[in-house]
């Protein structure tokens, strides 16, 4: 019998796969805007996908949550997000539930949804809208002050393919992962995001992630062994401290609720990444930035921050920097 040797991976080494993956350790060049929204951005106040594009490509503008190729609607876990036009069925169809009664209880909504709608885009609530986006025919558009909601044509994927992709996509911007990590990024049930994750056996290796069972895509190994130096100074919207781990074991992407730093509160729920390592939390009022750090950075990396602050693509808005340092 041939035995196979497990990869053994450090939680190091799975935060720089992230932070590369996920296009946070070298930005992309200008308006790449597509390509960084790859594995969604969740768009929470006051404007987190911004933010997050802002620590992915050069120069972001500060319309570019609603670039050519953009697209807006509830996917994953009920937040609104800014995701890949072309991507528009893999985060929609893609999440639907196997259980057809389910299925048709959703169906239903967005039909009455888009009957309410009659061809119109429409601001406010509207009953069940939030699962009928699922069905991939009702898309988004939230302007931190308002939401609207409108009709779109149902994309042209097949069901499982779009089950696949989305598993797939996850895997790549989140790995290494596991089923449960998967059903909650998804918003799949348990039962459901177990059975794509059984279809896509053949396509996935085991490691041993400090510890705990993990696995990636296969294509992804080469990436996950030699991972790149981590990003230089980043500010996070709190959306993306998934990536360092918020289960109970703080190494995977969900599911939980995790504290990183003593240093986030209330008004700082966000956080500064300096390598691989969170040294601050910080918050924004218009176009001043609030950083928490445990005493003084040092002086290139206090350049770095205050560059990347400055830098802020936030609308009609000068940017300043200020520091409070908790011991």
């Amino acid at each position: 019998m041939v035995v196979v040797a497990v990869l053994a991976v450090t939680r190091r080494q799975a935060l720089a796969y992230r932070f590369a993956a996920q296009r946070l350790t070298v930005r992309l060049p200008k308006r790449e805007y597509v390509n960084a929204a790859r594995f969604g951005l969740q768009d929470s106040a006051p404007r987190d996908a911004l933010v997050a594009l802002h620590a992915r490509v050069e120069a972001c503008e500060p319309e570019a949550w609603q670039a050519p190729g953009l697209i807006q609607t509830y996917s994953p876990r009920a937040a609104v997000f800014v995701l890949p036009e072309q991507d528009f069925g893999v985060f929609t169809i893609g999440r639907l539930p196997f259980d057809q009664d389910q299925r048709a209880a959703l169906e239903a909504d967005a039909e009455q949804i888009c009957r309410d709608l009659a061809g119109t885009e429409r601001r406010g609530g509207l009953n069940g809208l939030r699962s009928a986006c699922w069905t991939g025919r009702i898309a988004l558009r939230w302007t931190t002050s308002a939401l609207y909601a409108r009709e779109v044509e149902r994309p042209e994927i097949d069901e499982a393919d779009a089950r696949a992709e989305l598993c797939r996509r996850h895997l790549t911007g989140f790995g290494p992962t596991t089923p449960a990590a998967y059903a909650w990024w998804s918003g799949m049930s348990p039962g459901d995001a177990r059975r794509v994750w059984r279809q896509l056996k053949p396509e996935l290796v085991e490691v041993d992630l400090d510890g705990h069972r993990a696995w990636i895509l296969a294509g992804d190994e080469p990436d996950l062994r030699r991972p790149p130096d981590p990003p230089p100074a980043r500010f996070l919207a709190a959306p993306d401290l998934r990536l360092l781990g918020q289960d109970r074991t703080g190494l995977f992407c969900g599911p939980g609720q995790r504290r990183w730093t003593d240093l986030h509160d209330t008004f700082h729920p966000n956080g500064l990444l300096v390598g691989d390592e969170l040294v601050g939390a910080w918050g924004r009022r218009g176009g001043r930035i609030v950083v928490r750090v445990a005493g003084p950075l040092p002086e290139p990396v206090r350049a770095d921050v205050e560059a990347e602050a400055l830098a802020m693509p936030i609308p009609g808005a000068t940017m300043s920097i200020s520091y409070t340092e908790v011991p």
